[in-house]
């Protein structure tokens, strides 16, 4: 089939017939749900960008195993130069939507799998890898996106998988047949579920020996029976349902609990089946994968949000004031830290005994860590240089009425040659920036918790080497 075009990958949803419900009542057309399309119109840009002259050399690679050129979303990276795309698109991506744009979980959990798969297969001569590169090539062929289903439920927190009153709340296998396996629990957080062809499953956590029922990886159609997506609330969902005071015209984000009730997985889909001890692999590739991601598309939201300030010291008349000029600055800064980490962690990389390449697991887990403060410093700067009408302004009904309307348009104008309706417009944006649950929230815990972050980088570091640099500087043998 080769590249599909936006309106095609719009239309190529239409197939799809899953179960999906939100506000306690069932979704029978998602592509054209208000709120849920603004989540596939995020999506639907990376096959706009690709189209677009001006991207196209980033965003669209040859692939080594079809021979045809693909999205880079469906290609795990296999040298430096891919690496870097990755954190490059992401952050063109993020300047675009102003959001989340719901494909690089998909495509990280690709990358986790090409490496552990290989190193799996290597060690107890299983099938994984030759099965997920058919899997990969489907993906690509077809131009599909992919989610990837990650965190549990997890239940009780003082409990692991095993000893929970409900093994539900931990994904696992409770079946296994000739043809496959049948699985049952959940997924939570499914940023973009209902925008993805494919669900990939891995496991949430690192498995001990008899916890092999839950280290259990595969692929399955985000339609296929027994997969029911309920629809998470977010704090300005509602507005996209009728159209009203949205911020964003055009984007925005979504992220479904994902039940898997008894689904039946085919055995050419099954990527890992109770070998515990590469579940951690999975989990730290692709934690370290996508907390390099972040790097980039929030690095982009910034760019945005530096746009928004910048934009409403021009309509509040307030340019020349030079402590909002510094506080820009430190909105680019933020920016370029997260990037830059992001763009060091893929410089660094190297490559697997699987030929793909590994990101510096230690840079983009900087990278993560920044995000989560920065994220939050941007938008308060961002708040700072805009005003109080970020909280409270009237909606955009109230405009149209044509009793009060000329009266809000007459007191709530600002600089005099910029009309009052471009001014309401920013201030919404800027609403839509610093305060939508399902966008903001990923800023501190998408891709782990920040004690994961820091974690991660303590026991990637080596920490020995440093003990010796400063033994030996000190004049200490020892």
């Amino acid at each position: 089939m080769g590249l599909m075009t936006k309106n095609q990958y719009i239309e190529s949803l239409r197939k799809l017939k899953p179960t999906a419900y939100m506000f306690g009542e069932r979704v029978e057309n998602v592509v054209d749900n208000p709120r849920l399309r603004a989540g596939i119109e995020a999506t639907g840009a990376t096959y706009a960008m690709a189209e677009d002259p001006e991207w196209r050399d980033l965003i669209v690679t040859q692939s080594k195993l079809i021979n045809e050129p693909i999205n880079r979303f469906n290609n795990p990276p296999i040298s430096v130069e891919d690496l870097v795309a990755r954190v490059k698109i992401n952050r063109a991506m993020g300047q675009r939507v102003g959001t989340c744009f719901q494909r690089c979980t998909g495509q990280d959990s690709m990358c986790a799998l090409a490496v552990t798969t290989f190193d799996c297969d290597k060690k107890y001569g299983t099938p994984y890898n030759k099965r997920f590169t058919e899997f990969l090539k489907h993906m690509q062929k077809n131009d599909f996106v992919a989610n990837a289903s990650v965190t549990d439920a997890k239940g009780d927190r003082n409990f692991g998988p095993m000893e929970q009153p409900d093994k539900d709340v931990y994904l696992h296998i409770v079946e296994k047949r000739d043809d496959g396996i049948v699985v049952r629990g959940a997924k939570c957080h499914q940023t973009g579920s209902l925008s993805s062809h494919e669900l990939i499953v891995l496991p949430t956590r690192a498995m001990r020996k008899g916890e092999e029922e839950f280290a259990v990886a595969f692929a399955i159609p985000s339609d296929t029976k027994g997969v029911i997506h309920v629809v998470g609330r977010s704090s300005m969902d509602t507005r996209e349902l009728d159209g009203c005071d949205c911020g964003n015209q055009r984007y925005s984000k979504y992220a479904p609990t994902v039940i898997y009730d008894n689904v039946f997985v085919p055995r050419e889909r099954v990527f890992l089946c109770g070998e515990w001890e590469f579940a951690a692999d999975l989990v730290v590739y692709f934690s370290a994968f996508h907390r390099q991601s972040h790097g980039g598309c929030k690095a982009g939201k910034i760019d945005c949000m530096i746009g928004a300030a910048m934009t409403m010291m021009q309509y509040n008349g307030t340019e020349k004031v030079s402590h909002h000029k510094e506080k820009v600055i430190d909105m680019i800064h933020r920016a370029e830290t997260l990037y830059g980490c992001s763009i060091a962690a893929s410089y660094e990389g190297k490559q697997m005994p699987s030929g793909n390449y590994y990101i510096d697991p230690v840079l983009a887990n900087a990278s993560k860590i920044h995000e989560g403060k920065e994220m939050a410093e941007a938008t308060r700067l961002m708040i700072d240089i805009a005003g109080g009408f970020v909280a409270d302004l009237p909606s955009d009904r109230d405009f149209e009425n044509p009793e009060i309307g000329p009266l809000l348009k007459k007191y709530l104008k600002g600089a005099t040659q910029i009309p009052v309706e471009d001014r309401v417009k920013m201030f919404r944006f800027i609403e839509k920036l610093a305060m939508e649950s399902a966008d903001t929230i990923s800023d501190i815990h998408g891709g782990g918790s920040p004690a994961a972050h820091r974690l991660t980088i303590f026991r990637e570091s080596n920490t020995k080497d440093k003990i010796k640099a400063a033994k030996r500087l000190a004049g200490i043998e020892s």
